[in-house]
């Protein structure tokens, strides 16, 4: 009997446990409330920039902010995540009109930062500081991207040819001195002359006709080295006398 009051002293005492107070219920909104306001807030958008020179593109863009006096940002603005979304909007319109095409796509990271400061500077009056800024995408029109391909490939095709023409520049050059050389020896060209006969006999074994020079012909040809039978070369210089002259009887006879 007497262990029945102990029973139901212990079952008011867990019912009287398990509820919070009105001190607890306020401190638990009070750390949601702080958890809330100080939580990084972000603002993601789409927005059209003309560049430098005169390019139309789509830029997608990311904005990270948080909340750092509540009191002032009630007391300044009534709609913030439009009114960072605006700002955000005119700050990278305005930044990014003075750099070109190749710029911005090739330094993103530099605009971001500028972005973030240029953003933290207005945004630090309503008691809101901006985290971080990103440019996700950068979006061309299909004509300008056309236009961009057809360049490139043309800039691709003008360097070849200067490679070409490098190339070709450069051998000409070579074969001039080459021929310098050769002319002022000219034991030097018969060397080359051999060793071009001997090239081709190696790699090419098959029959290969081949000229001789002016210098062999006319050695041939000289009068030391030709034999009793061969046949004279005409003499331009000399007239040809007929094989039969007709002899004409004198006036006396």
């Amino acid at each position: 009997m007497q262990e029945l009051p102990l029973v139901g002293s212990a079952l008011q005492e867990g019912t009287k446990s398990s509820g919070l107070g009105a001190c607890e219920w306020l401190l638990v909104l009070t750390s949601l409330l702080i958890i809330i306001v100080t939580f990084p807030f972000s603002v993601w958008f789409c927005i059209k920039v003309v560049t430098k020179d005169m390019f139309i593109m789509e830029i997608d863009a990311i904005c990270y902010y948080r909340i750092e006096n509540a009191s002032l940002l009630l007391s300044s603005l009534a709609h913030v995540s439009k009114t960072i979304q605006f700002l955000v909007q005119t700050t990278m319109k305005r930044l990014l009109a003075h750099r070109s095409l190749t710029e911005i796509l090739l330094e993103r990271k530099s605009i971001a930062q500028d972005v973030k400061v240029a953003l933290d500077s207005v945004t630090c009056i309503w008691g809101i500081k901006v985290e971080r800024t990103e440019i996700k995408d950068v979006r061309l029109p299909a004509g300008l991207q056309h236009s961009l391909a057809v360049e490139a490939e043309a800039q691709r095709q003008a360097r070849v040819r200067m490679i070409a023409a490098e190339g070709e520049r450069a051998t000409s050059e070579s074969l001039r001195m080459a021929a310098e050389i050769l002319s002022g020896t000219p034991a030097a060209v018969q060397l080359r002359y051999l060793h071009t006969l001997q090239s081709l006999f190696t790699d090419k074994p098959s029959t290969v006709v081949i000229p001789l020079p002016f210098d062999m012909l006319n050695f041939v040809s000289s009068p030391s080295n030709r034999t009793q039978g061969s046949i004279p070369f005409p003499n331009p210089s000399k007239p040809v006398e007929p094989l039969n002259p007709k002899r004409k009887d004198s006036p006396m006879l």
